[in-house]
């Protein structure tokens, strides 16, 4: 890169040499030949004089020239993400790993199949054979399971009559004939049985004395919860006292 002042002292040293040339060339043509001949450079002359021509910086082809710049930010790496990192460790991890990850997922299928089988057979087992009664643990919405109910029914009805509270005794009545008919005598009475539904059952496997009496105490039943009728005292009482008399174990009757 050359300056306007650089160019000024290139002109000048060429306009010198050139004056220099034409005033050894007019001194040279004023002077005899044999003069000529002596005063001519020889090579080693001409080669100083380009050598110095070359070592003039102001005439180099190329000068170097030193600038103040200003440094910028130092460049910065790359910001380290270590989700990343841990991201690329595990999908390393999972190609090391995926025969052992594979033969696992096989172990566990094995057990949950082998798990499935068994209960499988274990409820085929558990079920009834064809034409076997399965005794219900509720009619309606009542439970009927003979854990839940006192071990002397008749009594404990006539004793929550007397306290007043009647619908209360006459349920633990119900209840207790639904539990003897399908525990004791048989009867196979359903969950969606009603009332109707369970005399003509009980009609089929009780004695006339159990039909009687399943009769009974079910129009009394069915008195006080549809028609909301207050039985009579003595009524209840004797239902309450002829509760295990009448569906008890004892001898069956043919139906007539």
């Amino acid at each position: 890169m050359r300056s306007t002042t650089d160019a000024r002292r290139c002109a000048s040293a060429l306009a010198a040499l050139l004056v220099a040339a034409l005033s050894a060339a007019g001194g040279a043509a004023q002077q005899p030949a044999a003069t000529a001949a002596s005063s001519q450079p020889d090579d080693a002359a001409v080669a100083r004089a380009i050598a110095a021509v070359k070592a003039d910086p102001n005439l180099a082809t190329q000068r170097t020239i030193t600038m103040l710049r200003l440094n910028d930010a130092p460049a910065q790496g790359p910001t380290r993400r270590p989700w990343l990192e841990w991201i690329a460790g595990l999908v390393r991890w999972f190609e090391q790993s995926a025969r052992v990850l594979v033969w696992g997922a096989a172990a566990v299928a094995a057990g949950l199949l082998v798990r499935y089988i068994f209960r499988t057979v274990w409820a085929w087992d558990g079920l009834p054979a064809a034409g076997e009664f399965v005794a219900p643990t509720h009619v309606q919405d009542l439970d009927i399971r003979p854990e839940t109910l006192p071990e002397d029914i008749g009594a404990a009805a006539r004793r929550l009559w007397d306290r007043g509270e009647h619908r209360a005794a006459l349920a633990l009545l119900y209840r207790g004939l639904l539990s003897r008919l399908v525990h004791v005598h048989a009867v196979p009475i359903r969950d969606s049985s009603t009332e109707g539904d369970c005399l003509a059952l009980a009609a089929l496997h009780m004695t006339t004395g159990g039909r009687e009496y399943a009769a009974r105490l079910v129009s009394i039943w069915q008195r006080a919860v549809y028609g909301h009728e207050r039985a009579d005292t003595s009524i209840v009482h004797a239902l309450c006292d002829d509760f295990a008399p009448a569906l008890d174990a004892g001898p069956r009757e043919s139906p007539a």
